[in-house]
């Protein structure tokens, strides 16, 4: 058993008809030509208005992040607006339950790798201080290519909160903004990381709704038809939440209310303020691959920008199609393709749109590198001109210090590329990458060093074991910090921690503030925080505004079908102190 104990908390408790797009036009912008699969330029294709579908309005280049509320600096350590303060909890015990301000949770001292000194408080040094976002999961609703039906099978394989995952994702970021620095050592924020599935179908409107989220700037979370809305949700099938329609099926009867105006108001225009603080970027499965498990093709690009989606499968086909991609070992998706060709009949008419490209590697970096999302900084948020002409989504990056005049120049953090390119949900490290983070760590042997990636090690099946080992070899290894399985989970690793943080999508919707500091007897301390949006935990019945909609998001995550409650974790996989030892000579001391 883990060697912990609990600490008291601070506080107890837009309309322009169908078009029709040439297909060379749409494998064009796909960066998709022929057989062979080469790539091309993104393109500019607009609709017949100019304004690109989904559009993204980022803030100017000139004045980023100039939306951005930042808070004062903290007289010292606050638990305001953590979940040392308080937590989302239901109100009532049965059917479709409201939330309000639960007890908050402790946070847990870990000494699996150190014992706490008693007086490591007074001789504390704090070095970094940063926001750990992982899994935001921005969903373009209306696309094409999604797996909805499979809900025919396994309830989780739709949540009924999709539609705001844009609202979700923009209340995050206020709720960073008002934080008044670390809720452990007060230090002020020194940056942000997101560590992957930004995005979930990897096309170029989740993309841009990203990047406008984190930068800040107007957002139109809508594709297809801007005059009204084509996805599951008002589609008649009792398959799916109609929220504006008095349909019986599995969400009505857990009890998701009937709001009328739902789908326009969740496919409206609202604003990011932007981070106030620089971020970085981590690739994850679904911001490179279709649905996240397969390789693009010009098959996939195509019905992607297309005007054809499937709505329903019969069970049995859900079932055996949920399966193959469990497996993960059709990673070119070949029963996708043959399952979608053989229900030709059964799609339905959408409007088609190029804002629905899928991009390849290096568009996605790519588009990280345009000035106009460049926000708080840096340009191209870790990914440089250099890394992206060499197809090398992984780099590494020197902590930006703060104004108290913190010690993070001694701390660098590398950010890794576990997907796939050919296909699979599942992590991926190849010998080059592995070879290139071993050189990482030897130059950096004076650092403390923070490594990042999206895949957690159980998930990591191509290369896993030997990155942990190349991990275990440096004891300048602080953490290894990462996402994907949508749960907290705090696990040590020989000399250093792995942190796994939950995602923005799913129950409990968490981001988390981690904080480094030198304990001056031997030992570093590692305080990890897990924060809620900035939204209400109750929006007021017919209230449809962004920050309403923010609070519904929430709320449908809690009362989704099939909701997992183990994604929380265990008291000692959220708030914590976590020791270890300094083991190597740290520069400047």
């Amino acid at each position: 058993m883990p060697s912990s104990r609990p600490e008291p908390t601070a506080s107890d408790p837009a309309a322009t008809g169908r078009r029709t797009l040439a297909r060379r036009t749409l494998l064009t912008a796909a960066g998709v030509a022929g057989a062979a699969g080469a790539t091309t330029g993104l393109g500019a294709v607009l609709h017949a208005d100019g304004e690109p579908a989904g559009a993204a309005t980022p803030a100017a280049p000139s004045t980023p992040s100039a939306a951005a509320p930042t808070a004062p600096a903290p007289a010292g350590p606050s638990p305001a607006g953590t979940t040392l303060e308080s937590v989302a909890a239901p109100r009532g015990t049965t059917g479709y339950r409201r939330l309000g301000a639960g007890p908050g949770w402790p946070r847990v001292v870990r000494e699996e790798l150190a014992p706490a000194g008693r007086r490591r408080e007074e001789k504390r040094t704090v070095l970094l201080s940063f926001v750990h976002l992982t899994d935001a999961h921005l969903i373009d609703v209306q696309h094409p290519v999604r797996f909805e039906y499979l809900r025919a099978t396994e309830p989780r394989a739709w949540r009924p909160q999709e539609a705001l995952t844009v609202h979700g994702l923009v209340s995050m970021v206020e709720r960073i903004n008002a934080l008044r620095g670390g809720p452990a050592t007060g230090a002020p924020l020194d940056f942000a990381m997101t560590t992957g599935d930004n995005t979930d179908n990897n096309c170029r409107a989740e993309v841009e709704w990203f990047l406008t989220a984190m930068s800040g700037g107007r957002i139109t979370p809508n594709t297809g038809d801007p005059g009204g809305y084509e996805g599951v949700q008002d589609s008649g099938l009792p398959l799916y939440w109609q929220p504006e329609k008095p349909l019986d099926g599995i969400d009505r009867r857990h009890g998701l209310p009937h709001l009328p105006g739902f789908l326009d108001a969740a496919t409206g225009r609202l604003t990011s303020p932007g981070l106030g603080i620089p971020w970085y970027s981590t690739v994850g499965n679904h911001d490179n691959l279709v649905g996240g498990h397969y390789a693009v093709d010009p098959y996939f690009a195509e019905l992607a920008v297309g005007d054809r989606k499937l709505y329903e499968l019969p069970a049995a086909e859900a079932a055996a199609m949920r399966a193959s991609i469990s497996a993960g070992t059709d990673t070119r998706g070949s029963a996708l393709r043959r399952l979608l060709r053989g229900h030709a009949r059964r799609m339905r008419t959408v409007t088609p749109d190029p804002a629905r490209v899928p991009l390849t590697n290096r568009q996605y970096a790519e588009a990280h590198l345009d000035p106009a999302y460049t926000g708080p900084g840096p340009a191209g948020h870790g990914y440089t001109a250099e890394s992206v002409a060499e197809g090398r989504l992984y780099y590494s990056f020197r902590a930006p210090g703060n104004a108290s005049g913190s010690a993070a120049g001694n701390v660098v953090g590398i950010s890794l590329d576990t997907t796939n390119p050919d296909g699979d949900h599942r992590g991926h490290l190849a010998a080059p990458q592995l070879r290139w983070l071993d050189r990482e760590l030897t130059r950096h042997r004076d650092d403390h060093v923070l490594v990042f990636s999206h895949h957690p090690s159980t998930s990591t099946p191509v290369g896993g074991d030997a990155l942990l080992a190349v991990l275990e070899r440096h004891p300048n290894v602080v953490a290894w910090l990462n996402g994907h399985s949508h749960r907290n989970r705090i696990r040590p690793r020989g000399h250093f921690w792995e942190i796994t943080t939950a995602s923005h999508v799913d129950h409990p919707q968490l981001a988390r503030v981690v904080e480094l500091a030198d304990n001056g007897d031997g030992t570093l301390s590692l305080f990890t925080t897990c924060v809620e949006s900035a939204a209400p935990y109750a929006a007021e019945p017919g209230d449809l505004s962004p920050a309403a909609l923010a609070s519904r998001y929430r709320e449908l995550a809690f009362n989704a079908p099939g909701r997992l409650d183990i994604l929380a974790g265990e008291p000692g996989d959220r708030n914590t102190e976590l020791l270890l030892r300094r083991r190597h000579r740290h520069a400047g001391r």
